[in-house]
């Protein structure tokens, strides 16, 4: 990326202090060596990916359906919605531990509930135990919701917005894994064919924590605490490659130390008040809640936990066929998914948010009236176009709402207010989340696809609440993205100021090396 892609991507003023790049990011071993510590970090998305997708592909197996006692209408949406319900308990806490403890200790967090929830999955002796389980499976969730946060403070400056993109696209290699791992125990008669999916979603984390524990802190959090020296040493580490005179180092550690300052002689103690005192926090609280709530409801919700009851809607009833069906939509939605996470600094937030609800709204239409074709008709015809429209419209969904769901909260909130805004959206999420589980299968129950018309009509309202609100976030550093919000009384740093202390560190160094010398 030259000088003039990397003033698009970070703005003018940290794009002049950015060391020229003779090789690429894969090739240059301190930045590959980031990258690959945050990848790690980042596939905890995949547990929560491969969740999803198991109970999805549980309900198509006999075996679970006879231990859980069939469930259908409410008692499937209690099943499902428990898991929600764990995840919106926990986020206050995470936010707690992230901005007190830092963003690791709320990841180790994170791993602990997920091994005690699949624990519990994996030998429950009664639908009560499976049931409690989801519980602490959807607290684990909630507290790896502190990775966004890890991998947008702590990545190198032009590759921020693409890795903060690409945490939740890492969902699907979760979700691919479990639905292919349903598929294979299709055919068991035994209660393993249930219990070996949920044995084996305790394996993506045992596989990465100590990725996790070697990954560094986030070097903002370590300033905020007062232990600016070692998140000098990270930043000189990862981002300039030992290079203690970079003056990439010394801009980031004086825009960071700046931010700050300026944040605390706004607030000295910040609380969930703050995002309601001004206009720039009013519309920063209006869009972390709105993109919570339609992430789920946008449709999503029906075919990430209820594919087999559409497919049944529509004269689909094989098992194999719905697994196989599940399978091949999970690899698919990876491949979209971190295809568009690559485009987000290219074409911008703002062009993929409304290509996204514009083209779900199309699709959306479509299948409802193609479903209700069907339930007049029952051509089987009718009912097979139904599953490549369901494709289509996962890939709307995955370049927009999967990608951005957990870097746009990161990017719009200043750091005091960071966390608090990361849990004000995966609240809402989860919220909606809850509603979808519980509600959508009584829905489903009653209405059948009559019930689809309703998600039609709330993506118009999406399509209009992005348009007129969710602005472009492309083209300025995490601390400069303030001014978007808050225009002529953003609380910037003045980069001037920032430039004037770049020099006068690096002159102090040259003299401290010379005295030395």
């Amino acid at each position: 990326m030259g000088v003039s892609g990397d003033t698009n991507v970070v703005g003018v003023d940290l794009a002049s202090v950015l060391p020229v790049m003779t090789k690429p990011w894969y090739k240059t071993p301190h930045l590959l060596k980031l990258n690959l510590m945050l990848f790690g970090c980042m596939l905890f998305s995949s547990t929560i990916g491969y969740d999803n997708s198991m109970m999805n592909g549980l309900q198509a197996l006999t075996p679970w359906q006879t231990f859980m006692h069939h469930p259908k209408g409410a008692y499937l949406g209690l099943i499902n919605a428990t898991q929600a319900i764990g995840g919106f308990a926990a986020y206050p806490f995470m936010s707690i531990v992230a901005q007190r403890w830092g963003r690791k200790y709320s990841v180790y967090l994170g791993c602990c509930f997920i091994f005690l929830g699949t624990g519990l999955q994996t030998g429950a002796r009664s639908r009560e135990m499976f049931i409690v389980s989801r519980l602490f499976v959807g607290m684990s969730s909630a507290f790896f919701g502190a990775i966004p946060m890890l991998v947008g403070e702590t990545a190198y400056p032009t590759h921020r917005g693409i890795v903060t993109a690409i945490f939740q696209t890492l969902y699907y290699v979760g979700s691919t894994l479990s639905a292919w791992v349903t598929f294979g125990t299709r055919n068991m008669d035994s209660s393993w064919a249930w219990r070996i999916p949920s044995l084996l979603q305790s394996a993506i984390p045992i596989l990465i924590v100590s990725i996790a524990i070697a990954a560094p802190e986030s070097p903002r959090f370590l300033i905020a605490r007062g232990r600016t020296e070692e998140a000098r040493a990270i930043l000189v580490k990862h981002h300039a490659g030992g290079d203690e005179n970079s003056p990439l180092v010394a801009f980031e550690v004086a825009e960071i130390e700046s931010a700050l300052r300026l944040e605390k002689e706004f607030h000295e103690q910040a609380s969930y008040m703050d995002m309601l005192r001004t206009k720039g926090n009013r519309h920063r609280t209006f869009v972390g809640l709105t993109l919570g709530i339609f992430a789920q409801w946008n449709g999503v919700g029906i075919v990430s936990y209820y594919l087999v009851s559409v497919l049944k809607t529509v004269g689909i009833a094989s098992t194999t066929n719905q697994t196989l069906i599940n399978g091949f939509l999970q690899v698919f939605n990876l491949i979209a998914a971190v295809t568009a996470a690559g485009l987000v600094d290219k074409l911008g937030r703002r062009f993929l948010f409304i290509t996204s609800s514009v083209g779900m709204l199309i699709c959306y239409i479509i299948i409802t009236g193609l479903a209700g074709s069907y339930a007049e008709t029952k051509h089987s015809g009718v009912g097979i176009a139904v599953v490549p429209m369901l494709f289509v419209y996962y890939f709307f969904y995955d370049i927009a709402f999967t990608p951005l769901i957990a870097s746009y909260p990161v990017e719009i909130w200043p750091y005091q207010l960071r966390s608090r805004g990361i849990v004000l959206t995966h609240a809402a999420t989860y919220f909606a989340l809850f509603f979808n589980l519980f509600v959508n299968p009584i829905a489903l129950a009653a209405i059948a696809w009559k019930y689809y018309i309703v998600y039609v009509v709330i993506l118009v309202f999406i399509c209009i609440t992005v348009w007129f609100t969710y602005p472009e976030t492309r083209g300025y550093s995490l601390e400069e993205i303030a001014v978007v919000f808050d225009g002529e009384d953003a609380k910037i740093v003045n980069p001037d100021k920032v430039l004037e202390s770049v020099d006068a560190h690096i002159a102090n160094k040259k003299q401290v090396t010379e005295i030395e010398g």
